[in-house]
């Protein structure tokens, strides 16, 4: 649903939304939310404005924006000390909807919004909105569109790039070599990892991208092997997913030689999902990392007795994006972005968790390793976040 796929580069973010913003002509970007000019909390209640995917040509959506608004509500029940309206808008899963609702909740007293789900429509509506010093946690996972009024709640590759780095050096596997897609998403993973890399000493031993094919990932193998054995490299960082080209190398990979103890696999995806891929054999011993499993099994479990079904693997980002806000409230008075920052820790559902500055989000995670076809936690999720991160 938010893809690392539909990032855009931030240099072009103008000129992919110039259109819209045309349509906008009304709502050009002002002072965001900011410090003590965000709006202030009437008593101690808050308006607060949903924009969910309901009414898209997608019928999944549906079950996307029913987990999300579920989740929000259980939240709601954890923070006693604040009374919040909760109004729902429904995008159609389209950004200039989302933009035309938003304009509207602002206008019906909204205070915030969650939502919406995707990151064009999530940076639409940050402009829509920019000039009422009205603030948005999207559940996006696109970091090109955070900052300003915008902020972005879904699982980054920066946040698994430090925690998996971080592991990875102190375990003295430091000298990394990455392989990534050559396409944007790939390139957003790479320089993650590389970011990560540096600030925890390690070595980035090469940098090996494919063709996003079948034949692209064989044409690649032979440069895996030779950058491994000619650099000294101990960690392999695989940046795709089950959905992606993440199969065929967790085959092929030992079929041209690589030695998975020598040199430890390692993924900046999930690969638990879907459940299949933890039987590959080439990825036994590896490592990746996952929300603090203990927090989210908790989470699972209370939402499906509220509400009689699974939740979605998306609605913690809902439940997420509520306690943010409501414990920001009943503690801080305001809904700016210096007071939404100020928390060391919102207790969310995946886990401790907090928001940058900088409209990013910064989480606890657990690494995990593949051992007989399932994961074992090698290295828990931090139980708080210290000043500088994990």
């Amino acid at each position: 649903m938010i893809s690392a796929l539909r990032h855009f580069r931030k240099p072009f973010r103008l000129l992919s939304f110039l259109a819209l913003t045309g349509l906008l002509a009304a709502c050009q970007v002002g002072v965001p939310g900011s410090g003590p000019t965000g709006p202030r909390v009437s008593g101690q209640t808050i308006n607060v404005a949903m924009l969910l995917p309901y009414g898209s040509a997608s019928a999944g959506d549906d079950l996307v924006a029913r987990s999300l608004e579920n989740a929000a509500r259980l939240a709601l029940t954890d923070v006693p000390d604040i009374q919040v309206n909760l109004t729902v808008y429904n995008t159609a899963a389209n950004a200039s909807q989302a933009a035309a609702v938003a304009q509207q909740a602002v206008s019906e007293g909204a205070d915030v919004i969650l939502g919406p789900l995707r990151s064009d429509a999530a940076a639409a509506v940050g402009v829509a909105v920019a000039r009422s010093n009205i603030n948005v946690l999207s559940f996006s996972n696109n970091t090109e569109i955070a900052g300003g009024n915008v902020f972005v709640l879904g699982h980054t590759f920066q946040n698994t790039a430090a925690r998996m780095m971080s592991y990875s050096a102190a375990q003295g596997r430091n000298r990394v070599l990455i392989l990534h897609a050559r396409n944007l998403a790939g390139e957003v993973a790479r320089e993650a990892v590389e970011r990560a890399a540096v600030a925890n000493g390690a070595t980035i031993t090469g940098r090996v991208s494919y063709e996003f094919s079948q034949n692209g990932v064989v044409a690649a193998l032979p440069t895996v092997m030779s950058t491994v054995r000619s650099t000294d490299t101990n960690a392999l960082m695989m940046t795709g997913d089950a959905a992606g080209a993440l199969p065929l190398f967790a085959q092929l990979l030992p079929e041209n030689g690589l030695d998975t103890e020598a040199t430890r696999v390692m993924g900046l995806s999930r690969w638990d999902v879907p459940p299949q891929t933890l039987e590959l054999s080439g990825l036994q011993g590896g490592w990746f990392a996952l929300p603090d499993p203990s927090a989210a099994t908790q989470f699972n479990a209370r939402y499906e007795a509220a509400n009689g079904t699974p939740a979605h693997i998306l609605a913690a980002i809902g439940y997420d994006a509520m306690r943010a806000v409501a414990e920001t409230a009943a503690t801080q008075g305001r809904l700016g972005v210096a007071e939404l920052t100020a928390s060391s820790g919102f207790a969310g559902a995946n886990g401790v968790f907090r928001l940058r500055a900088d409209g990013t989000n910064e989480r606890a995670m657990a690494v995990v390793q593949v051992q007989n076809n399932q994961v074992a936690v090698i290295d828990p999720a931090p139980r708080r976040l210290g000043p500088a991160g994990f």
